[in-house]
């Protein structure tokens, strides 16, 4: 199972959208809380290419980027394969 990261804040209604499709799967993720820390938010965007929304996604070395693509991937059926490989 591939490492699954993400940053978020504890009031962003995407990124507990996120969370709770993960959840829904049964995959385990590991959470950053970036609310009122400005060098976990540097590292989240260097690694995000520059975006500054949360929440953020990885999925092992994949910058999925946020709730939205990780919904499209789980609609096109692309989603499970990439947590797995």
């Amino acid at each position: 199972m591939n490492r699954v990261e993400i940053y978020s804040t504890p009031w962003c209604p995407f990124c507990i959208a996120a969370k709770r499709l993960l959840e829904r799967k049964g995959i385990t993720y590991e959470e950053t809380d970036v609310s009122g820390n400005a060098e976990l938010r540097q590292d989240m965007m260097r690694r995000a290419n520059g975006r500054h929304t949360v929440p953020q996604i990885f999925i092992g070395d994949t910058h999925v980027g946020g709730c939205d693509e990780l919904h499209a991937l789980d609609h096109a059926g692309k989603l499970d394969p990439m947590l797995v490989a």
